[in-house]
């Protein structure tokens, strides 16, 4: 432990201790790391306030001051949620006097000579507010940097790293964190420092790059058209600007403003067509691929429109613009020649080039207007698919390709019907990029326009021996085109799923099938293109679309294939990381046809027979894969394993002995969480199965999950799956589960306040918010089935709380539709900003998600097991509830099966509880 003098020491030597932890010298390094670390567990205040200073030093050097930002920023932020929270409360404990020396560090650095420590502290002066100003701190922030813009001496450096951080807060910051003046001033600086003439162009990049970050507080201002006007005019007129990062930011701008303000571009259109169009034909490549953005963006927002447009409660059919309708007869043509720009190297699908673009760009704009896009491509598409050069070739199939998905069946039926024998000759072309395509045509011809199961498929019974033949064939070809055969085959198979007599078909082809798809697998080049895991998940939809029936024999010999070659993995030599990288990936491919063929063969009284009889070669192989450590591994077996307590059920109990050390060791893995999560799933599959017989593992079971709950460290999205599994346990074990009730249901009340306190204008939280609102109510199901038969008078206190939270959730709905609404009568009737009417409305479509439809069914099953397991003793709770009336007349109304079944189900428990 360092004194405080020694403290204060080490503040005035950290320059030394930051150059240190840069030394080559491992031993120099390590132990400068050390001292730094202890420097900031003993006394975090003094040591952020040292690495501000030493990074507004412009006297220090800049290695020290590089790496004094890195840690600074790092003390404030991380991408893991229960550090982050741990490090903001470390921030907001810090003394008020040191935090603001702190700060004021910050903003002196932001007229630092060196160009990377103005970076630096733009970026931790966001982490800072990203902090402070959603709590009404730092309320000078905004006014300070303003203040930098607008003095007539301020350097332009200083200008360009002040628009670099207002950049940054906004992208931190929500809208409703700043007053509407506070937001004009941001804007209006913004904006003025993209002006030509005054600015230099690092000044005139980083305020346009800032206003991309500032438009989602821009909805006032876009309101009144005199401002959005004078916004639209300078980014557009910044988007013919000399330089070709500022015309990319100001176009990045565009494709912002075409989805965040749809419905008010209609006059700008014919204006930005032009942009658009010229950037397409004749810009560097950076500039032409945000402008073919700026059309996928505006296709988007008419997707979502076509698709939720009848919105409850709003009309937003006014709000269709229609602009790619309007402008397909050019829109089109553009990006059609965009196609014919590809690269003459083999095609790489991780490079986003001008050709891929426009392609994508094709493919939404067929989503968006249907049949009529058809006659505009195909004279382009037959123009060019016979053509000696590679290049028109490749951009007809692609232009075909990706105009599958949008126009109707009876449009594109007979012109695939006619085609598919000359696409399936072009897959043998001499040239890779033309064999590339052309297979990813074929599995979107697949994917599309083969379902059996729906009455229609472009593949009738005597082309289907063909058509496998070539894609076997071309499956050995380069590992780009054998990835995309692949996909095809997968789509293939994919049709004949629940396609009865239809999957017949497929029966005589899948042996051959099976065999080449597992000779790919093992390729030497396996790994380009991913083409090895491609492989293996094409393999499980081929065992999953078969007729288990008729294939059960085939799938049994290729469960022995993969047992051995799993045993194989075991016995690798692992000399290198790369090794165990390489061996972790295999056997999670492997566990992973093993959980498929498991759930295959179980599925019927017929075939699961012969899936019990290897239980045991399959249990031990997963066994020794644990011994691997491989989080991928992990997630695989442990999931191969769920699936055979499925099959197994009670005698899976043999197995529990081995296998519950590698539970435990799921359990307590917080720092691969989704590890941790899958286990959970896991135990809840191996209590169904086992049912009474898991109860002697259930005390270290429910001591851990019961740890994991009241864990900051564990990731949050691993404890909504805990809680279900609280119902399985329950469920499993009965009378039994009444040791562990008064802590189960203290953790579920608490979540249930959490579920009533947390702020669903953030839709990552509302989607939790969900998940664990479910979990609670399938906990409560399964315990009050649990002891139903046993001792359902200990739930009898629980109650009053559960029904409290049921109302909770049902009020929820409309308790934001109410705010929504004052939220349309504000804008319409008062400030007369009539075309937010859409917006409004789908808010109120967003609204209506707070309670999802799994939550909805949830709270209602609960309901109806409450009635059900406790009879007469809730008659009083039933009557005196009037919400449930009206829960479940919403629920009856609902489209939903499953929903209407499980809400008569429960009016019938309540009816005989309350008559």
């Amino acid at each position: 432990m360092f004194s405080l003098a020694v403290l204060k020491a080490m503040a005035l030597e950290i320059t030394q201790f930051l150059l240190a932890a840069q030394s080559p010298d491992a031993n120099i390094r390590t132990q400068a790391e050390a001292s730094l670390r202890q420097f900031q567990e003993q006394n975090l205040p003094l040591f952020l306030l040292s690495l501000s200073v030493e990074l507004a030093n412009n006297v220090k050097p800049l290695e020290s001051r590089r790496l004094a930002g890195i840690v600074l920023k790092n003390s404030l932020d991380a991408k893991d949620s229960v550090r982050k929270e741990h490090l903001v409360q470390q921030w907001m404990t810090i003394e008020i006097s040191i935090k603001s020396q702190i700060k004021d560090s910050l903003l002196r650095t932001l007229g630092s000579s060196a160009s990377e420590a103005r970076h630096t502290s733009a970026q931790v002066i966001a982490k800072v507010a990203s902090i402070e100003i959603p709590r009404k701190q730092w309320p000078e922030l905004i006014g300070s940097l303003l203040n930098n813009m607008t003095q007539q001496d301020s350097p332009a450096a200083l200008k360009q790293a002040t628009l670099e951080t207002l950049g940054y807060v906004c992208e931190v910051i929500s809208h409703q964190d700043l007053v509407q003046d506070e937001v004009n001033s941001v804007l209006t600086a913004v904006v003025q420092g993209m002006n030509l003439a005054e600015h230099s162009h690092e000044v005139r990049i980083a305020a346009t790059k800032a206003l991309y970050n500032a438009l989602d507080f821009a909805q006032t201002n876009f309101d009144n058209e005199m401002e959005r006007n004078y916004i639209m005019k300078v980014v557009c007129e910044t988007a013919i600007s000399k330089e070709a990062d500022i015309r990319q930011a100001a176009f990045e701008c565009l494709v912002s403003i075409a989805s965040t303000y749809y419905e008010v571009l209609e006059p700008y259109m014919q204006t930005l067509f032009q942009l658009t169009s010229n950037a397409v034909k004749g810009d560097e490549e950076s500039v032409a691929l945000q402008a073919i953005e700026f059309w996928s963006s505006i296709c988007d927002e008419e997707i979502e429109l076509q698709e939720y447009g009848t919105v409850e409660g709003g009309d937003s059919g006014s709000a269709h613009s229609r602009f790619i309708e309007k402008a397909l007869p050019y829109l089109v043509p553009l990006l059609l020649d965009t196609m014919l720009k590809q690269e003459d190297q083999d095609q790489d699908d991780s490079i986003w080039n001008i050709s891929m673009a426009g392609g994508t760009c094709l493919g939404l704009v067929a989503r968006t207007v249907g049949d009529s896009i058809v006659k505009l491509v195909m004279p382009f598409v037959e123009g060019n698919i016979l053509n000696p050069d590679w290049h028109c070739r490749e951009a007809a199939t692609y232009a075909f390709g990706s105009i599958l998905e949008g126009p109707s069946v009876e449009t594109l039926g007979p012109l695939v019907t006619n085609g598919l024998d000359f696409l399936l000759n072009a897959i043998r072309d001499e040239n890779n990029n033309v064999k590339d395509t052309t297979a990813w045509t074929l599995s979107r011809i697949f994917e599309f326009l083969h379902c059996p199961a729906s009455g229609f498929s472009v593949i009738s019974p005597e082309k289907l021996e063909r058509i496998v033949t070539v894609l076997l064939e071309s499956i050995n070809d380069a590992p780009n085109v054998a990835e995309k055969v692949c996909g095809a085959i997968y789509y293939l198979a994919q049709g004949y799923e629940d396609s009865g007599t239809s999957s017949s078909l497929l029966t005589q082809h899948i042996p051959r099938i099976i065999s080449e798809l597992l000779k790919t697998a093992e390729r030497t080049d396996g790994s380009d293109f991913k083409l090895r895991t491609s492989a293996y998940e094409t393999l499980n939809e081929v065992v999953r679309s078969s007729n288990v029936v008729e294939t059960s024999l085939i799938i049994l010999e290729l469960l022995k294939s993969i047992l051995h070659k799993l045993g194989q993995t075991l016995e690798l030599q692992i000399v290198s990381s790369d090794d165990r990288e390489k061996q972790g990936d295999l056997q999670a491919s492997l566990c992973a046809v093993i959980q498929v063929i498991i759930q295959k063969l179980s599925s019927t009284d017929e075939t699961k027979p012969s899936i019990l009889q290897a239980a045991d070669p399959i249990m031990i192989l997963l066994l020794r894969v644990f011994a691997c450590r491989s989080s991928t591994v992990h997630e695989e077996a442990m999931l191969a394993i769920g699936a055979l307590a499925h099959a197994s059920g009670p005698e899976f109990e043999k197995y529990m002995p081995e296998l519950y050390k590698y539970l435990e060791m799921g359990l307590q893995n917080f720092e691969e969480y989704e590890v941790c999560a899958i286990t959970v799933g896991v135990i809840g599959d191996i209590c169904r199965a086992l049912e009474d017989k898991v109860l002697p593992y259930c005390d270290g079971i429910m001591n851990h999950l019961v740890c994991n709950l009241q864990s900051a460290e564990l990731n949050r999205s691993v404890k909504p799956p805990i809680f279900s599994c609280f119902g399985d346990i329950a469920l499993a074990i009965g009378e039994q589960f009444s040791k562990y009730i008064e802590p189960t249901v203290a953790m579920m009340r608490s979540a249930a306040e959490v579920c009533a306190q947390m702020d669903n204008s953030d839709e990552e939280l509302m989607d939790y918010g969900n998940q664990l609102k479910r979990s609670i109510f399938e906990a409560y199901s399964g315990i009050l089935q649990g002891f139903k038969d046993s001792k359902p008078e200990l739930m009898l206190p629980h109650a009053g709380h559960l029904f409290q939270f049921i109302e909770l959730v049902f009020r929820e709905k409309y308790r934001y539709l109410v705010l929504l609404y004052i939220y349309i009568y504000i804008y319409i009737y008062i400030y007369r900003h009539t075309h937010t009417a859409f917006i409004c409305s789908h808010l109120i479509f967003c609204s209506l998600l707070c309670r999802d439809e799994s939550v909805t069914k949830a709270a209602v099953a609960v309901m109806g097991d409450l009635a059900d397991a406790l009879g007469p003793n809730t008659k009083i709770l039933f009557k005196d509830k009037a919400f449930c009336v009206q829960f479940l007349g919403e629920c009856l109304q609902s489209e939903d099966e499953h929903l209407k079944e499980t809400a008569n189900w429960t009016q019938v428990m309540i009816a005989r509880v309350v008559s």
